[in-house]
This record gives C-alpha cells, sequence and structure tokens, in this order.
C-alpha cells in the first residue's frame, strides 16, 4: 500500500479523499487525476480502507471498488455505514461492473453515486466536486444542528437550576413562618420520591409515574405548604392546638397556595406541567381517601396522585415530629397510623407501598433529622418578632 499525502499548510485544508482498489495501476491513475486539487489517500483492499477510515473520520469522499481479494466493496460500505465515526461520509462506487442490479444494490447500500470503469476524467472530476459540495453543505447543516442542540443542552440545564433554585427559595421562606417546621420540606420531599419510585411500575400508576414526573413530583413538593404565608401569625405562630374557627382559617393555606400558583399560570397564559403539579400538591394534599378532608372534600380516585403521594409523606413526618403540643413519635407508631389510616386518610396502594420501604423513610427521616433545640430558636424568634 501506498500513500500519497501533500505537503504545506494549504494542503491540509484541501477536501480529503480515500481511493480503494486491490489494482496498484488504478490506485495511481486516481491519484494522479485528484492530486492536484484533493489531499489523496490510497488503500488497496477492504481491510486496510476500513483502517484508513477509523485513522481520518473526517475523511470527505470515498472511492470504492467493489471486486476486490478478502473484503469486497460491499461489505467495506456496509460496515462504513454501520459506524457511527464513519457513516456520513459519502462514498462513490467506482468498478467494472455494470448491471443495473448491481448498481442497485451499490445505491440500496449507501453509497451516493456508482461509476463504472473504464472511467472517464471529466465525468469523474465532476461527480466527485458534486458530491464534494453536498457533503460541504450537509456538514454545515449538522455543525449547527449540534451547536443548537448543545445549546439548547445548555440553556435547559440553566431554566432548570433556576427553577430548582426558585422553588426552594419560596418554600424556605415559608416554612420561616412556621414554628413547627425544620428540615420538614426536605424529608417530605425525599419521601415522596421514595412512594413514587416504589409504584412506578404499580398498574395504578404505571402511566403517571414516568421519570420526568418523578422529577416533577421531587421538586415540587416543597412548595406544599406555600399558601401558609398567607395566614394570620395569630394562627400560624399559636403555641398550642387550633380553635375550630382557628382551624377553618388555617385550612385556607390550601386555597391560598393554589391561587398563587393560579396567578403565575395566568401570566404565563399556557399551562405548564411543574406548575399543574405544584397545584396539585398544594390544593389537594389535606384531601382524604374516604371524602373527609378538605378544601373540596374529594374522595379516591378524584384526589390528584401527586396529592395521595404528599398526603402520606406529610402525614408521617408530622407524626414523627416534635411539636409545641406533642413529642416526636416513634417511627413503629407512626407507621401503625399510616397503616390503620389505609382505606380512610390514604390510599390504599400508596400505604402498602409505604409499608413495603419504611426502612426507607425511617432513614431519609434521619438523615434530615432536625437539630436540637432549633425549633425552639426558631419560635421564640418568631414570637419576639411578632411581638415587636
Amino acid at each position: 500500500m501506498w500513500e500519497e499525502t501533500g505537503s504545506g499548510f494549504a494542503e491540509k485544508t484541501r477536501p480529503q479523499i480515500l481511493v480503494v482498489d486491490d489494482t496498484p495501476d488504478n490506485l495511481k491513475i486516481m491519484s494522479g487525476l485528484l492530486k492536484d486539487n484533493y489531499h489523496v489517500r490510497v488503500a488497496n483492499s477492504g481491510e486496510r480502507a476500513l483502517a484508513v477510515a477509523a485513522a481520518h473520520p473526517r475523511l470527505d469522499l470515498i472511492l470504492l471498488d467493489i471486486v476486490m481479494p478478502g473484503m469486497d466493496g460491499y461489505e467495506v460500505c456496509r460496515r462504513l455505514k454501520a459506524d457511527p465515526a464513519t457513516r456520513d461520509i459519502p462514498v462513490i462506487f467506482l468498478t467494472a461492473r455494470n448491471e443495473v442490479a448491481d448498481e442497485e444494490q451499490g445505491l440500496s447500500m449507501g453509497a451516493v453515486d456508482y461509476i463504472t470503469k473504464p472511467i472517464s476524467p471529466p465525468i469523474v472530476l465532476a461527480r466527485v466536486g458534486t458530491h464534494l459540495r453536498l457533503k460541504a453543505v450537509a456538514d454545515l447543516l449538522r455543525d449547527k444542528a449540534d451547536f443548537l442542540e448543545a445549546e439548547v443542552a445548555r440553556r435547559t440545564r440553566e431554566i432548570m437550576a433556576i427553577q430548582d433554585v426558585t422553588v426552594m427559595t419560596l418554600a424556605s421562606l415559608a416554612e420561616t413562618r412556621d414554628t413547627d417546621t425544620g428540615n420538614h420540606i426536605r424529608r417530605t420531599q425525599f419521601y415522596v420520591r421514595a412512594l413514587a419510585l416504589r409504584l412506578r411500575r404499580h398498574p395504578r400508576f404505571a402511566g403517571y409515574i414516568t421519570d420526568s414526573r418523578i422529577d416533577t413530583l421531587f421538586k415540587s413538593a416543597p412548595l406544599h405548604d406555600i399558601g401558609k404565608v398567607g395566614i394570620p401569625d395569630r394562627i400560624l405562630l399559636k403555641p398550642g392546638r387550633y380553635q375550630p374557627d382557628e382551624f377553618e382559617i388555617m385550612k385556607r393555606h390550601t386555597t391560598l397556595g393554589r391561587d398563587a400558583i393560579e396567578a403565575a399560570e395566568d401570566a404565563l397564559g399556557a399551562p405548564v406541567e411543574f406548575l399543574t403539579c405544584i397545584k396539585e400538591i398544594v390544593y389537594s394534599h389535606h384531601e382524604k381517601w374516604d371524602g373527609s378532608g378538605y378544601p373540596e372534600g374529594l374522595s379516591g380516585d378524584e384526589i390528584p396522585i401527586s396529592a395521595r403521594l404528599m398526603a402520606v409523606a406529610d402525614v408521617y413526618d408530622a407524626l414523627i415530629s416534635r411539636r409545641v403540643y406533642k413529642e416526636p413519635m416513634p417511627h413503629e407508631q407512626a407507621a401503625a397510623i399510616i397503616a390503620d389510616g389505609s382505606g380512610g386518610h390514604f390510599d390504599p396502594d400508596i400505604v402498602q407501598a409505604f409499608l413495603e420501604i419504611e426502612d426507607e423513610f425511617r432513614t431519609i427521616a434521619a438523615r434530615f433529622a432536625d437539630k436540637d433545640g432549633f425549633l425552639d430558636e426558631k419560635r421564640d424568634y418568631l414570637l419576639a418578632a411578632d411581638r415587636r
């Protein structure tokens, strides 16, 4: 095998053409015809052609003989087109075979042209020039598409990061006004994801719980009590259980949160899955399976799945957390209460999923446990600020 490579900087900018033929005279003829305008590489076998193409994947064109000992041109073309690194290199079959069936086979394998021997130099040069121009345009379009894809991916990452930061900021602001919560939003976020992962293949939930929906649920969960920012301090900061009239006021946080999300949707002018999920959780996570919850008294499958998942996560965390009116409950006791709520407070299948992964809930609770004294310090600060 021999090769003409040229020299100098200008040579490197020329289109690169690989000529493949097992006959040295044919290689010499083709190289002599093309070398004044192109950077020519040659290979005298199918195996060598694949090696050269692998080493130089930015080849602009391959002129390929069909009849060669060992690996023929058809097999070389098939392998080139099967390799992502070389599949976009145009292939022109250059062969003594002149039957229509041969040409049809070559073109069906992905070749862009079929030239029969003996060659006509003007025709070869014309067709080579045409296909190189087409290749240049295709490369330009491909480069632009790759750039746009990379730019879209970059901007999407930025938007998602902004979305995540915005959600956590809003959730944290809402939680600063609640004297009974520390890492509640983080714990419930991970509880919801754990439940969703467990239920993703359940017949009742598989159509809803997709990979993207799990991500949306995880990001939405922290905002479940965002409506508490609209509850008066005398209610929200009360160091004890609510009276019936006070509880009615507290229940409004579901509607206040829903209205805030709807206002955001109206401003956008179009529904957004992420905001829809947040709205469902905010508005309906206090609904109960038997219809005894609020704000609408929905029951069963009328309650959005997202809100049903949040209900189990929210109640479990409330049970194991300390409140001004109670001490934290052991995991076993909290799990028993969740189990007793199956079919009453909670969707039975979600309760079953909880029981199957209750150790994971215990691990999450330990991982994001509140620091000793944190809630007392937070309550003292908020109550002092309220008095001022």
